[in-house]
């Protein structure tokens, strides 16, 4: 009986879950509209809706692990094609970030007279990029280090499932460690979005790095899921190695946003 799959590609059945998701966001966004707004109920859709958002997101997963763990259905060749659409995906996101580093410089290198001419700005009280910056830039360069760690221990012949365990353990409190300093930060600063060209920039640049840490540190904590349950081989381990792909374009975003945003602005007003 010959073979009906002609091709090596994995062609997915068809699945609800891409939909709902799209529409649970568009309802987080329109509760961030609301409540950027100061409509009480936007903060009650946020909540609820991103709850929504977190169960539809664990059945979508579900499905893509089954598919690859116990189905086999990523084939090394299913494999290459995911790996060029998390590299396209990572390339969006460097031109994401791209554009707050371009209004960031334009502001910078020629502050026009609505600002004083100055940068930062006259009145902004700038962090120490001594203080909790330079601190949380070895948090997140050390997490780097446990999550490459981890993935060279996987891929080794003399693997160590213990070692493993603890560095990506290691890695996630450290990500989680990041983001609380960084919340302390946002609370403790002296400016806020609505300061000067220099807090609409800052707040946008280091809140969605922020914002993407903490994504990364779910798909940590799921790659750690799957890792004790003993999904990842020395060969197949893409969930993993897309996640560290993630971690480490979010620890390279960082040292740009920290010589940038935090070293440059403090050594201007030397």
């Amino acid at each position: 009986m010959q073979n009906k799959r002609s091709h090596f590609f994995h062609i997915v059945n068809p699945s609800p879950w891409p939909f709902f998701v799209a529409i649970t966001l568009f309802n987080v966004l329109a509760g961030v509209i609301l409540w950027v707004n100061k409509y009480v109920i936007g903060g009650n859709i946020i909540i609820v809706s991103f709850l929504i958002l977190v169960i539809f997101v664990q059945f979508w997963f579900t499905d893509i692990i089954r598919e690859a763990t116990y189905e086999g259905k990523h084939s090394i060749q299913v494999q290459k094609g995911l790996k060029l659409g998390m590299i396209l995906f990572i390339v969006s996101e460097v031109m994401f970030f791209f554009g707050f580093f371009w209004a960031y410089f334009h502001f910078s290198l020629s502050p026009s007279i609505e600002i004083g001419c100055l940068w930062p700005p006259y009145g902004i009280q700038v962090f120490n990029y001594l203080h909790v910056p330079l601190y949380n830039t070895f948090v997140l360069l050390l997490s780097g280090v446990c999550i490459t760690w981890c993935h060279n221990n996987i891929i080794s012949i003399e693997k160590d499932f213990e070692a493993n365990i603890i560095t990506l353990v290691v890695t996630i409190l450290l990500a989680i460690h990041f983001t609380y300093y960084q919340v302390i930060e946002y609370i403790e600063a002296s400016f806020n979005i609505s300061d000067s060209v220099y807090g609409s920039i800052f707040f946008m640049a280091t809140g969605f790095h922020g914002f993407h840490v903490i994504l990364g540190t779910f798909f940590l904590i799921i790659c750690f899921i799957r890792l004790w349950k003993g999904h990842f081989g020395r060969k197949h381990h893409l969930g993993l190695e897309f996640a560290i792909w993630y971690w480490h374009f979010v620890d390279v975003v960082w040292l740009f946003l920290y010589v940038c945003v935090y070293w440059w602005a403090s050594t201007s007003l030397v």
